[in-house]
């Protein structure tokens, strides 16, 4: 006859238990602040393309070239994959920011506080002059047509590029400030297995 246990036996159950409320919230504080981190990353990496790439190349080419070549670039770049960093590493920062409110987070705000400024530069440097510019050069019209373009391109191009490497340097710094924030997050929220 097989045994059974009697009512008065208890049986071992696995409890499984939800994550405490603090590491649920330095969870979400470490995912915003990683995502902030990554858009911050691909921002500041299109600002250096720029710099490095696309103007040096451009500066080699003639007056109508270049006109119509940067009409182009800026009537295309406002699209799906601009967007989500541009204004995406503002945004989030600035929720990283305001989730890192508090005696505890002091550290790790204060770098993400940082970077929200130094970023909130670029973006004001770019909706202050560089769209401005680029306006102003696609109201110029069909480079094919202009009577001087030299003039045009003139007024342009040391300007607008003189600015990005402004905010190419402020939104690398502030992809700086993130990286350092991130690392004493991950510092900060570390606890050793028992």
């Amino acid at each position: 006859m097989p045994l059974t246990p009697s009512s008065t036996e208890t049986t071992t159950a696995t409890i499984t238990t939800a994550p405490s409320p603090s590491r649920t919230a330095g969870r979400v504080r470490g995912w915003t602040l990683a995502s902030a981190t990554t858009l911050m990353g691909l921002i500041a990496g299109f600002f250096y393309a720029y710099a490095c790439s696309v103007m040096i190349g451009l500066a080699r080419v003639d007056d109508r070239t270049f006109i119509d070549s940067m009409q182009w670039i800026n009537a295309t770049v406002r699209n799906v994959w601009f967007a989500p960093a541009f204004f995406g590493a503002l945004l989030v920062t600035a929720v990283a920011a305001a989730l890192h409110l508090g005696r505890a987070q002091r550290p790790v705000l204060g770098w993400v506080v940082a970077a929200l400024v130094l970023y909130g530069a670029a973006f004001g440097i770019t909706m202050g002059v560089n769209v401005p510019l680029n306006e102003q050069l696609a109201a110029a019209g069909d480079p094919a047509s202009l009577a001087d373009p030299a003039a045009a391109r003139a007024s342009y191009e040391g300007v607008w590029t003189a600015w990005n490497t402004t905010r190419t340097v402020a939104s690398t710094a502030a992809l700086a400030c993130l990286v350092r924030a991130l690392m004493l997050h991950g510092r900060h929220t570390a606890r050793p297995e028992r």
